[in-house]
């Protein structure tokens, strides 16, 4: 399977419409503008128009909304009108989905995304823990997230119990 196999398809009805931006009349391109932004066109450059509305119409098709982020968000925020300092990111952290993870093991180029629902796509298949894909690769136990550089390792604790 090539690179281009794994990529998904872009939805044919934004590719239609970003194509036909630089065949639009300008003052379609400007309904087009007062459509998506609710404002009138800030200028009459037609490049500049044609980009902002080729990215906010990308960025409708492709939004995913994320609870456990937009509530961790929430928390963070919170604590910092509190406490006027943040802290550090929870364990459970997990990056936006459409991350692409890589990391290169024995001369090997691995590629993980995070998929919308918070779990891991690894060459096909999908998993629930990085430290599962970790395992497939190196085939040791390995924490995931510190495997793929989420994570700086932790320290182990030295005999007799000091650190």
């Amino acid at each position: 399977m090539s690179k281009a196999d794994k990529i998904p398809p872009t939805p044919p009805s934004v590719v239609a419409q970003v194509a036909q931006l630089p065949d639009l009349p300008i003052d379609e391109l400007r309904a087009v503008w007062r459509k998506l932004f609710h404002t009138d066109a800030p200028t009459h450059h037609r490049r500049f128009l044609e980009r902002r509305i080729a990215y906010k119409l990308q960025e409708i098709a492709f939004r995913k909304e994320n609870r456990n982020l937009l509530q961790n968000n929430q928390k963070r925020i919170q604590t910092l009108i509190r406490n006027g300092k943040l802290l550090k990111r929870s364990r459970d952290y997990c990056p936006v989905p459409g991350t692409v993870l890589i990391r290169e093991y024995k001369g090997v180029e691995h590629r993980v995304t995070v998929t919308h629902d918070g779990q891991f796509e690894y060459q096909g298949c999908v998993y629930r823990s990085l430290s599962r894909i970790a395992r497939e690769i190196t085939g040791a136990q390995w924490s995931g997230p510190v495997f793929f550089g989420l994570r700086k390792p932790g320290r182990r604790r030295k005999e007799g119990g000091e650190q």
